[in-house]
């Protein structure tokens, strides 16, 4: 039995209707959420959220950052920064991934570098989904 969810950034709804299934990942690592799910509230971290469709298929979605709240029969994500995956631009996402590894490299303990290239290898990640 299917189950609403609502994906929310800041500029737009990315994705509203029924899911048989909800995976995402918070700060406290990956979750699975199905219908009849217990109450849940978790922050999300830089991950890719799956929205598996009842009729097969599913919406892969970049998330970075923000909070999953699971009541009732509702999933409900509020993102800082969410893109579908031909929302992705490929070119950039792959220059930024090459400039902050080249900034990795010369600084192993730069965590802005680092945060980025994560960020690039996941709208990456995302767009070859689509």
């Amino acid at each position: 039995m299917p189950f609403a969810v609502q994906l929310v950034s800041p500029e737009r709804v990315l994705y509203e209707g029924d899911a048989e299934m909800v995976v995402c990942r918070t700060t406290d690592g990956e979750i699975a959420f199905l219908p009849g799910h217990v109450p849940f509230v978790g922050a999300l971290g830089v991950a890719k959220v799956r929205v598996i469709l009842p009729e097969k298929g599913e919406i892969a979605v970049a998330v970075h950052g923000g909070f999953v709240e699971v009541s009732g029969d509702h999933v409900t994500i509020l993102s800082d920064v969410a893109e579908l995956p031909e929302q992705v631009d490929v070119v950039r996402a792959q220059t930024a991934k090459e400039t902050a590894a080249a900034r990795v490299a010369a600084n192993a303990e730069d965590e802005e570098a680092q945060a980025a290239l994560a960020r690039a290898e996941l709208r990456l990640e995302v767009a070859q989904a689509a």
